[in-house]
């Protein structure tokens, strides 16, 4: 199929968002500095290779339209041409991923083939019980059962398409190590939008983008396509399904502050196209939202330019530590309970602190250094010299906290997971952080077979949506690894269903 590549400085542009996040003035100056630019093009430049769809090859009519390029999307596009169907994508940014570019610590699955090949006893069950703890017990139970149960059949899916994900840590809230992540230990994103696009690409499957779907058209009853502006034209397309997976709302301020006023002024880590747009047009067709306050703070943010500081970091063996050079939490606690713990703090800010050894075996820490907030020193004194904290309390922390490695046993805040290395390779780095904006765990809301329910918990016939557009799944509290599983697992359901729905 002949396609065409986004010109550079579209590009540009655009992956500067994927750098600096968005929602606070900061933002802008960070965008435009050169060594910026510099780091960004090393880190998204798979993304940034990859070529999109002409406009002169738009058609009239496709069997199935999906409403966003992001990792749910072109899984269900996968999906849903596997199945025989054809299938094309709208994205409405000038390039495809929407957040999922932005993912970091892995993707969470359970009794998967990695973990066997480790010796992790996990079970489906456990990751159940221990999700459904974390999101407070107000989880969609039967969204939850249905991820958990198709968890690693989901990594074998991206295992069959050349997406591997056989390195394994551990995030918040769990109690195995279930978050998969590429063989290097990098961030889990750029490589599972690189790989997506390359199988979209091979199965000829049409992605369109700088193509903004305004509207959800029905007719007798049943969605029957969309209208969409591209190049400054609107175009109406037909389809037999239409699949929303256009993300959340985490960009949007003014609907983030009237969901949530609490909110108001903090950074955010989405991209600025997560706007909420899918679930404007599916309210306007008559679907129900769920859980719309429900928003994520995310405990590690670096706040000037919004860049998420990924659980990993934590996973793999750094502590938190406050204005004293004192720990003050569990740090591998839930996500609203460590962000709560630092809000406490002095400038609601707090350090990560941790070794060479973190730094090797989490691999998204280079992409960090090269934007220039992460502090580094060949001992722990001079290291809290420079970020202006008490050296001989850090001293002491560490010395406390190593101790605790040793014996398996935090007894000053009860952290039993990510303790398997003490922090005593120099040179020592710290990174400077607070809570941010980071997951909006509300939306549509759908069954298990991604149909998307209206205000009597009916289908809407042929409309379907996975996802962070949806809700229900995550309950009040997210576990960090569960949004990319969502989005594999609800985004294969979503491919599958509708091209049954496609007669």
């Amino acid at each position: 199929m002949k396609k065409k590549v986004i010109k550079t400085l579209a590009l540009s542009m655009t992956m500067m968002f994927f750098v600096t996040g968005c929602g606070n003035k900061n933002n802008e100056k960070v965008s435009k500095d050169s060594t910026t630019k510099e780091s960004t093009s090393d880190v998204v430049s798979g993304a940034s290779e990859q070529e999109y769809t002409p406009v002169d090859q738009l058609k009239d009519d496709y069997d199935i339209v999906i409403v966003g390029a992001g990792g749910a999307g072109m899984s269900a596009a996968i999906q849903a041409k596997e199945d025989g169907k054809n299938p094309v994508i709208f994205e409405k940014m000038p390039v495809a991923g929407g957040n999922t570019l932005k993912a970091s610590s892995g993707m969470n699955a359970s009794e998967t083939k990695f973990q066997e090949a480790e010796g992790i006893k996990d079970s489906n069950d456990k990751f159940y019980d221990e999700t459904f703890k974390g999101g407070h017990e107000t989880n969609n139970e039967e969204l939850l059962h249905y991820y958990v149960d198709h968890s690693a059949s989901a990594i074998d899916w991206l295992d069959s398409m050349g997406i591997t994900l056989n390195n394994l840590t551990i995030t918040g809230g769990m109690s195995e190590k279930r978050t998969h992540r590429p063989e290097d230990g990098s961030a889990v994103g750029e490589y599972l939008v690189h790989g997506l696009l390359r199988n979209v690409h091979e199965r000829e499957i049409p992605l369109f983008v700088n193509a903004d779907v305004t509207d959800i058209t029905e007719k007798d009853g049943q969605v029957d396509g969309v209208k969409v502006m591209i190049e400054g034209e609107e175009k109406t397309i037909h389809s037999d399904a239409v699949v929303v997976t256009t993300g959340g709302y985490g960009a949007n301020a003014d609907l983030l502050e009237q969901e949530n006023p609490d909110l108001k002024g903090y950074v955010t880590t989405n991209q600025e196209g997560s706007t909420g747009d899918g679930i404007k047009m599916i309210e306007a067709l008559g679907g129900q939202t769920v859980d719309m306050d429900q928003i994520q703070v995310h405990p590690t943010v670096q706040q000037d330019n919004g860049i998420l500081i990924g659980e990993a970091v934590r996973g793999e063996g750094a502590i938190l530590v406050n204005e004293k050079g004192e720990r003050f939490v569990n740090e591998m606690g839930t996500r609203d309970e460590v962000s709560a713990a630092i809000k406490k703090l002095q400038d609601s800010s707090a350090f990560l602190i941790f070794d060479d050894g973190v730094k090797g075996r989490v691999k998204a820490i280079e992409f960090y250094e090269k934007q220039g907030f992460v502090e580094k020193a060949d001992t722990l004194e001079a290291l809290a010299e420079k970020i202006s904290i008490d050296g001989k309390h850090l001293e002491t922390t560490i010395s406390q906290w190593n101790q605790s490695v040793e014996n398996k046993k935090d007894e000053k805040h009860s952290r039993e997971t990510g303790m398997d290395e003490p922090i005593n390779k120099a040179p020592y780095y710290a990174i400077k952080i607070g809570p941010g904006i980071h997951y909006t765990m509300g939306g549509v809301k759908i069954n298990d077979k991604t149909e998307v329910l209206n205000k009597k918990n009916q289908p809407i016939k042929g409309l379907y949506a996975a996802g962070e557009v949806t809700g229900g799944l995550h309950g009040s509290n997210r576990i960090g690894g569960n949004s990319v599983g969502d989005i594999i697992v609800f985004g294969r359901q979503a491919g599958e269903q509708s091209a049954k729905f496609v007669k």
